[in-house]
Order: structure tokens, then sequence, then C-alpha cells
């Protein structure tokens, strides 16, 4: 049943993106709140969420570029997470990031799909009926084909990350140490895109200290 739950999760948080409301639910942060607190890891799950968030910041779904699916990965992380500790964080965050790009393959796929499901206008007048029931098809596709996503990464997920677990070589603290780095390396990134330091000097030295104390919480 819980199962069940996580994949029906990842297909409401992935329609966000989107299909249906883009109100942000879909950012790794919160889609990592949110399976934390189904799972009852709430704390995990916002770990996973929050260094998802900041490996992902650099990726924009714009235009018809493929993108990495932020939604779906972040669920098939916590999902494997469990209670986030050591090898299973940082196993957790790497599948994460790997399933992120085959759920980014299949909307890919899914926007050729819906191209097909277009009215053609070469065949005369299209009814307002037509174009909703395509419109709500689109929608409908798009959630089952996250809720898939969800369910297929997470039955492949949770015994890899269990079975590797043991054998992840770094202590708890220096793992963590080393997502943050990598999470760093990403938002580097972003500000240099976004136009460099001396254009962003408040907003760096915010997210500094945000930075900190994310990783106190850790």
């Amino acid at each position: 049943m819980e199962l069940v739950q996580i994949s029906l999760l990842g297909g409401l948080l992935a329609l966000d993106a989107t299909s249906v409301g883009q109100f942000m639910i879909s950012r790794p942060l919160v889609a990592g709140a949110l399976t934390g607190l189904l799972m009852g890891q709430p704390s995990a799950g916002l770990a996973v969420g929050a260094i998802l968030e900041l490996y992902l910041l650099v990726s924009f779904p714009t235009g018809g570029s493929r993108f990495p699916e932020g939604a779906t990965a972040t669920v098939v992380a916590v999902a494997s997470a469990g209670a986030g500790s050591g090898g299973t964080l940082a196993l957790a965050v790497a599948v994460g990031l790997v399933w992120g790009q085959f759920a980014g393959v299949s909307i890919t796929w899914l926007r050729h799909l819906n191209a097909q499901l277009v009215p053609d206008a070469a065949h005369g007048p299209t009814s307002g009926g037509r174009v909703t029931a395509t419109h709500l098809g689109a929608v409908g596709l798009d959630y089952a084909r996250a809720v898939l996503v969800t369910l297929a990464g997470v039955l492949v997920a949770q015994p890899l990350v269990q079975a590797l677990a043991a054998a992840w070589p770094l202590p708890a603290d220096d793992t963590h140490g080393l997502l943050l780095v990598g999470g760093a390396v990403s938002v580097g990134i972003l500000l240099r895109d976004l136009g460099g330091f001396t254009r962003h000097q408040i907003a760096l030295a915010t997210g500094f200290g945000l930075a900190m104390l994310g990783a106190g919480l850790l």
C-alpha cells in the first residue's frame, strides 16, 4: 500500500511541473518533504530534497529542451533513503539524479505522443469539446507516465541502495560534506549563469548563511 501511495504522489507532483498548476510543489525541496511525511521520515525527506534542489537548480525547464525531472526523481530518492543516514543518503541522492534523467527521456516521449493527439486543422474545424478532451487526455497521460516512472524507480532503487549502503566507505559527517560540496558547485554554476558574484552579493551571502544552517541541521 505504501508503494502505491508513493507512486500516486509522484504522479501528482509531476503534474505540477508543466501540465497543471506550476505552483512549485514539484521542486525537489517540497517533493522531498512531502514524500518524507508520507513515509514517516520527514527529516530524511527534507534532507534528500534539499540536496537534490541544490544539484538541480541549474536545470531550467525552458522551451523544448530535455531536462531531468526533479519531482519523480526526488520521490524515488526519498523512498530509497529510508532514515537517510550515511551511505543510504548519498546513494539515494545519486539514484535520484540518475533516475531524473530517465524520467526526462519519458517526458520527451510523451511530447511526441501529445503531438500525435492534437487535432489536425487540415481535416476541418475542431470542436471545443474535442480540444478539451485532447487536453485532459494529455494531462492524464502525463499523470500515468509519472506514476509508472515513480513505481519503476522505487522498485529498482530501494533494493539497490540497501544492498550497496553497507559498502559505503565514508562516515556520515564526511558524506554530508561531500554532498554539500557537490551542491555548492551546482550553485556556483547557477550564479555564473545569472550574472556572477558582483551582481548578486546579497543573494550569495544569504544563500551561504542558509547553507551553513542546513549543514548544521544535517
